[in-house]
């Protein structure tokens, strides 16, 4: 069985942070480069943040830049998405993806293997 979870969502205030967490089970994450995708109410799945399966390039949307950084920790099979400064229109549920690559990433969705089902953030006073 593989798979992945996500954590660390929650409810924030604007301005506020939240670590999410992306454990993989059942497979060695070390060779996939893994993406973080969101989707809010009403929107489609869009790609924000992604990291390399070898965690020399990382890729953030606009709408993250300078917020958001993704990180990765082989040894627990984890890959974290810190965001800092959130905002209201942050607050979507998030995704975490894994694609079997050592290239550099791309948060094109349909090109990764494994989803997680999960995590809700929202950003609201």
């Amino acid at each position: 069985q593989v798979q992945l979870v996500e954590s660390g969502g929650g409810l924030v205030q604007p301005g506020g942070s939240l670590k999410l967490s992306c454990a993989a089970s059942g497979f060695t994450l070390d060779n996939f480069g893994v993406g973080w995708f969101r989707q809010a109410p009403g929107k489609e799945r869009k790609g924000i943040s992604c990291i390399s399966s070898d965690d020399e390039m990382t890729y953030v949307a606009d709408s993250g830049k300078g917020r958001f950084t993704i990180s990765r920790d082989n040894s627990k099979n984890t890959v974290y998405l810190q965001m800092n400064s959130l905002k209201p229109e942050d607050t979507a549920v998030y995704y975490c993806a894994a694609q079997w690559t050592t290239e550099p990433c791309t948060v094109v969705a349909g090109l990764y293997d494994y989803w997680g089902q999960g995590t809700q953030v929202t950003v609201s006073s």
